[in-house]
């Protein structure tokens, strides 16, 4: 998906990581969101630290993808990124 009408950079060709994660706990337990990947170790499976709102919750990672800015599953001027791995 090319978010160039959102707010993307169309000359970003920088290759980014980002995990999908399902959420374990809260009100949203089950749901699945994607986040900014910056652990070179993250697989399928870790259990991880994500915010979400005001705080923070525990997520299970279930993908992961290396993107252009262009190509992203959700534009880089709003995703977050995980805070830790557990």
């Amino acid at each position: 998906m090319i978010h160039s009408l959102s707010g993307g950079v169309l000359s970003d060709f920088e290759v980014y990581s980002f995990a999908k994660v399902e959420f374990a706990e809260g009100l949203d337990k089950g749901k699945k969101y994607w986040y900014l990947n910056e652990f070179s170790l993250l697989k399928e499976g870790d259990e991880v630290v994500v915010p979400y709102g005001r705080g923070t919750v525990r997520a299970t990672v279930v993908s992961i993808e290396q993107n252009t800015a262009q190509t992203a599953p959700i534009p880089l001027n709003r995703v977050k990124a995980i805070e830790r791995v557990l």
